[in-house]
């Protein structure tokens, strides 16, 4: 009879234990706020779509993001947020846990720097930076995965504004131009791999203007005015 009793205090305790444990998540505060562990399963599915901690309605710590491959869950995110704004530091994950991008988010919008890896690799792709409006704002680079340059770019407000330049994998100029307002605008030279130009002249809007200078063998070659289309010079 004891032992009967002892098995059943046993078993009623981690009844509770279990009961109080799911009942611990996906919990409301007084005023109807999300508060403290919150999970949630893809419909239908005991598949997991995220898992994080909210205080008073607001994310705080680490959340975890899944998404479906296979019919299995599998992470694709982690957002750590701070209990004192919007702004969380987040990783996006590929399949096999690489990093494939991180920096920092407003809700769903991008903010600061941001900096994307090449598949498969630990090497930098990108280096970008947002303001405050999630728009591509100042310098923006894409590497080669060897760790060398291979275009750099200015924006403002989400659009090319300044100067931009394109490099082969051994570091050679290969277009050194500049935009306005993401027009094509002003100088622009265009070189071979080996750094001899090709081309130049100006552009206005996007438009090739005014005479342009053609080359071949490091040789002046023609000269064309782009704003009548009359060939200025042709050599021979």
């Amino acid at each position: 009879m004891i032992k009967q009793k002892v098995f059943a205090l046993f078993t009623l305790t981690l009844f509770l234990t279990s009961a109080y444990a799911q009942n611990s998540v996906n919990q409301f505060d007084k005023d109807g706020l999300r508060h403290g562990k919150w999970t949630k399963n893809y419909h239908n599915t005991k598949q997991k779509r995220y898992e994080g901690s909210f205080k008073h309605g607001k994310e705080v710590d680490s959340f975890k993001f899944y998404t479906l491959s296979s019919g299995k869950s599998v992470l694709s995110a982690v957002k750590v947020f701070n209990e004192n704004d919007s702004i969380a530091d987040v990783t996006f994950l590929a399949s096999n846990k690489k990093v494939i991008s991180e920096g920092k988010m407003s809700g769903k919008q991008f903010m600061g720097q941001w900096t994307f890896y090449h598949k498969n690799a630990s090497a930098k792709m990108i280096v970008e930076n947002y303001n405050d409006d999630g728009l591509l704002h100042g310098e923006r680079f894409v590497y080669f995965k060897n760790g060398v340059v291979a275009e750099s770019a200015n924006y403002r407000n989400g659009k090319l504004d300044g100067e931009s330049k394109w490099f082969s994998e051994k570091s050679v100029v290969l277009r050194h131009t500049h935009y306005k307002d993401d027009e094509l605008e002003g100088k622009t030279i265009n070189y071979d791999a080996l750094g001899n130009i090709t081309s130049e002249g100006n552009y206005i809007k996007s438009q090739k203007n005014g005479v342009w200078k053609y080359y071949k063998d490091g040789e002046l070659s023609k000269k064309i005015d782009h704003t009548t289309q009359e060939v200025l010079f042709k050599k021979e």
